[in-house]
């Protein structure tokens, strides 16, 4: 076996030639200080592509995520989630540590909470309750196979937060996935949502990194709170450098990965034990199941014949698309897969 075809995440990308050459370039200087001149303007440009007042660099859409939560909740309250959202599986729990407050999950079908269920888990102003401190959506939807939360229902929901006098924070790790499905411009993402966390890290190809986004205000608070979690860095520009660059040279290569991945599904789709429902795959992540195996059978045989893949969670597989991925390797993929499935 030669080379081993990765579908377990997008955050599997490498730095190609290009990037390199310009993390390599950089003009830097001390971000601590915000002294450094490439930092500055990616978050400048990330900031005015959604419309916000200032972003701040980060080193993970992780810490993007627990400091914008921590921006609106502290000790003893509570942040509405989706049950299946990052912040609520994969954070390690973070937001009962940094905010100080617990996530109340709300199920739904695809990512877009029913509007009835968020109302009713709106707590009452009683002093036995926790305070209902902020709503918190993920666009795209990781485990509803990246799903896209429709701007229409993205309206309704910040209609309500705006009735209920609460702010709505996005889990942007995919976002610039959602804004190519939709064809939506981010500033309009940027109006709905009160504070973002977008990363450079998965479709993007960057090594490292996300933004905050949000007002002045939200960002002097964050870089308090950034240099509390250890996240300030230095001469950071040469990361901030590849951000930049994928701004430029990747982001535009996202619809192929769409193209991808919808190409993977439909083939899928006719292997007989394969279940999946294509009507999901919305951006660049499949997921399906297969019958009459067991997980860690099915992904040892895959990749004893050249194909790295993963579960979402018990019994369902996830593959992800990103631009290092070639329509041979999605071709590649599905034979892997018939032939472990014949």
């Amino acid at each position: 076996m030669s080379r081993v075809i990765d579908l377990r995440s997008d955050t599997l990308t490498v730095p190609d030639e290009g990037m390199r050459r310009a993390m390599a370039e950089a003009p830097v200087g001390d971000d601590v200080y915000s002294e450094d001149p490439t930092v500055n303007a990616l978050q400048e440009r990330v900031a005015a592509m959604f419309g916000k007042q200032a972003a701040l660099f980060v080193p993970s859409g992780t810490q993007g995520n627990q400091i914008c939560l921590a921006l609106h909740a502290t000790t003893g309250d509570e942040v509405i989630a989706e049950s299946g959202a990052h912040i609520f599986h994969y954070e390690n729990a973070a937001t009962s540590v940094v905010a100080r407050a617990q996530i109340h999950a709300v199920a739904s079908d695809a990512g877009e909470m029913p509007l009835e269920r968020v109302r009713s888990a709106i707590r009452p102003r009683a002093y036995y309750y926790p305070r209902t401190a902020v709503i918190a959506v993920e666009n795209s939807h990781n485990r509803h196979g990246g799903t896209v939360l429709s701007t229409s229902y993205l309206r309704e929901l910040h209609a309500l937060a705006q009735d209920q006098g609460l702010p709505i924070h996005c889990d942007g790790a995919r976002i610039w996935n959602a804004m190519v499905s939709t064809g939506e411009s981010p500033l309009t993402y940027g109006e709905i949502f009160t504070t973002m966390s977008v990363c450079l890290s998965k479709g993007l190809g960057a090594p490292v990194g996300s933004l905050i986004l949000g007002t002045q205000e939200h960002i002097e608070r964050a870089r308090r709170w950034r240099k509390m979690l250890g996240g300030g860095m230095r001469q950071v520009g040469v990361l901030a450098a590849a951000g930049l660059y994928a701004l430029e040279n990747i982001l535009p290569l996202l619809p192929h990965d769409h193209r991808r991945a919808r190409m993977f599904a439909e083939r899928l789709a006719g292997i007989e034990r394969v279940g999946i429902d294509t009507a999901r795959v919305q951006t660049n992540v499949v997921v399906f199941t297969v019958s009459g195996m067991d997980d860690t059978t099915f992904m040892a045989a895959c990749l004893s014949r050249g194909l790295r893949i993963a579960t979402i969670s018990p019994g369902r597989m996830r593959a992800v698309f990103y631009h290092q991925i070639t329509d041979e390797d999605v071709s590649t993929c599905v034979g892997i897969i018939a032939e472990v499935l014949a």
